[in-house]
């Protein structure tokens, strides 16, 4: 392990471009539930399976429903970043880190300080009115009781992406566009199953990809170093 933290710790001072792409293992430190894992969102019991309630369909059809979970189990507001978005904030500071790309919505990559985050999947902390665009923040809709409305009477919908809807092709721009002109790629906390997301990665050309992810993912042979730990642990070395 320790050879291997060194092995990173050369990549990236050789480094000055550096991009990450992080999933849902990025935030677990920071007590957020993932998804997959066998304690993960999906694995748990609610009157709807989780992958139904976060679809467009059921948000227009079954809107109270959506908000009484997406209020109990989607509020990231009492989370606090840990000791990746920290550090990755600080690269970012000094020049090393261009951009973090995500596939989480909890906004902790920004609450940790980093300024250019590509949110692949929207966050909890834009909200807007479907009738008139009005913006809200999150603890609006939070501390809403029923379907949150807005002053025009239009219901408002977190910017986040559904199942069934589509990226937003300016962030998906500008991901591509910081992938691609990356010297060096680390991957974190993430097991690169869910797509377009995961393909991505597949923009960038160099030779420095970095996969830090607890268990094994299908990306593995094509990197240059794999560390299969905590983000946290390989993080704090840094």
């Amino acid at each position: 392990m320790d050879e291997k933290i060194n092995q990173l710790k050369d990549l990236i001072n050789e480094s000055n471009n550096i991009v990450f792409f992080g999933g849902a293992g990025v935030s677990t430190e920071s007590g957020i539930p993932d998804f997959r894992s066998k304690d993960g969102l999906y694995n748990q019991k609610y009157k709807y399976p989780p992958e139904l309630i976060l679809s467009h369909t059921f948000f227009m059809a079954k809107t109270k429903d959506f908000y009484d979970f997406y209020r109990d189990k989607m509020n990231s507001l009492k989370y606090e970043p840990n000791t990746t978005h920290i550090k990755l904030a600080e690269m970012e500071k000094e020049g090393k880190l261009k951009a973090v790309v995500t596939q989480n919505i909890d906004g902790l990559h920004q609450k940790a300080g980093s300024k250019n985050v590509f949110e692949l999947h929207g966050s909890v902390l834009r909200n807007y009115c479907m009738k008139c665009k009005k913006f809200y923040d999150a603890e609006y809709i939070f501390n809403s009781n029923d379907i949150p409305k807005c002053e025009c009477g239009g219901i408002v919908k977190p910017d986040v992406v559904l199942y069934e809807e589509g990226l937003n092709e300016d962030t998906i721009e500008g991901a591509i566009s910081a992938i691609e002109n990356a010297d060096m790629l680390i991957i974190g906390g993430t097991s690169l199953t869910v797509y377009p997301a995961s393909g991505l990665i597949n923009y960038y050309k160099g030779n420095k990809l970095v996969l830090i992810n607890r268990d094994e993912t299908n990306y593995d042979k094509r990197a240059n170093l794999v560390i299969n730990d905590s983000l946290g642990k390989v993080f704090s070395e840094l």
